[in-house]
């Protein structure tokens, strides 16, 4: 891809973040992690370091601004300014929304939108005089479509995207060249279904099949060389999106009928679970969560404004040639009666 890059990236400790550091510091990229847990960051460094790469790591928990621009700072006088900054550090509870506290659900949104914001503006402190960079935000098909279980989640993902268009065009109309773009996921094979608070009867799971965290990697490598707003990965993504375009009242009565049932398993959840809402958990710190036997390791990447290019042809098409058919049959009929 050229040049080597300075590349920063917040929940790298785990899941997706760990695979993406891997993914550009195996490129030869210079890589800055940040997440909560220091002994996590300092083993995913060193294995970056093994990969050949220059890297430096930062504790930080997202949610607090101040500390999310010292750490970008830090990060800079040791790696030089960032050229590309990934948002990946997430957070989600599994619970029906009547049984999800407040603060709970703020805790969800600091981390997973507001973790989101800070990084952006840390990323905008550095690029804006410069007039370059690149930012990617970790999106969602759940920043389209909610599903039971997830509301805050999918809530912040949904006001991710929001954000994200409003600093485009505030880009646009500067003339900038920082470019800011989504990679909206399908559900992804990672540790968080192993360490997210749950109020359930049994274990979370992914909806589906998973997609494991080295094909997000890959794609969100390939999205930083390329110029569009959003891209969608996975077939699961694309069906979800498109289909709440078309039919929001028909995913609503598919998903009360299957997504609470088909994001548990059959293993009763147990009461000392160790969640990673308030604190890190260590020992849990890995690449892939625990659905690897039905996790898909390739999955298709697609632009999302081509996408909906696409949908729209082909609906269209089957309009027209609905109605072409409509008017055939009145033809044949006119003329039989006219025969008659």
């Amino acid at each position: 891809m050229g040049r080597s890059r300075t590349v920063f990236i917040t929940g790298a400790t785990a899941g997706v973040g760990r695979a993406v550091a891997r993914r550009f510091a195996g490129a030869g990229d210079r890589v800055g992690i940040l997440a909560r847990d220091p002994e996590a960051l300092e083993e995913v460094r060193r294995e970056l370091a093994v990969l050949g790469a220059e890297a430096a790591c930062e504790s930080v928990d997202v949610a607090d601004a101040d500390a999310v621009f010292a750490a970008a700072a830090r990060l800079e006088d040791t790696l030089g300014p960032v050229d590309v900054w990934i948002n990946d550090a997430m957070e989600t509870v599994f619970s029906r929304v009547a049984d999800i506290s407040p603060a709970e659900f703020q805790r969800v949104t600091d981390v997973t939108y507001l973790g989101f914001v800070h990084g952006t503006m840390a990323a905008l402190k550095s690029m804006r005089p410069r007039g370059q960079g690149r930012i990617v935000q970790m999106g969602s098909a759940l920043a389209y479509r909610g599903i039971p279980l997830q509301a805050a989640y999918c809530g912040a993902k949904h006001a991710i995207r929001g954000f994200t268009d409003s600093l485009r065009a505030e880009l646009l109309a500067e003339g900038s060249q920082i470019t800011v773009t989504i990679v909206e996921l399908p559900a992804v094979n990672t540790p968080q279904f192993d360490w997210a608070r749950a109020h359930l009867g049994r274990t979370p799971r992914p909806m589906g099949r998973p997609v494991e965290p080295e094909a997000v990697a890959d794609a969100v490598y390939r999205a930083t060389a390329g110029r569009w707003r959003e891209y969608w990965l996975g077939w699961p993504t694309i069906l979800l999106i498109l289909g709440d375009f078309v039919l929001p009242g028909a995913l609503d009565r598919y998903l009360a009928g299957a997504a609470i049932e088909g994001q548990q398993t059959k293993t009763p959840i147990a009461h000392d679970r160790p969640d990673n809402l308030d604190h890190p958990v260590t020992s849990l710190h890995r690449v892939r969560g625990s659905f690897g036997r039905e996790a898909e390791t390739h999955a298709p990447l697609v632009v999302g404004e081509l996408a909906r290019l696409g949908a729209v042809a082909a609906g269209a098409l089957v309009f027209f040639a609905a109605g072409a058919l409509v008017m055939a049959r009145r033809g044949a009929r006119r003329r039989l009666q006219a025969a008659d």
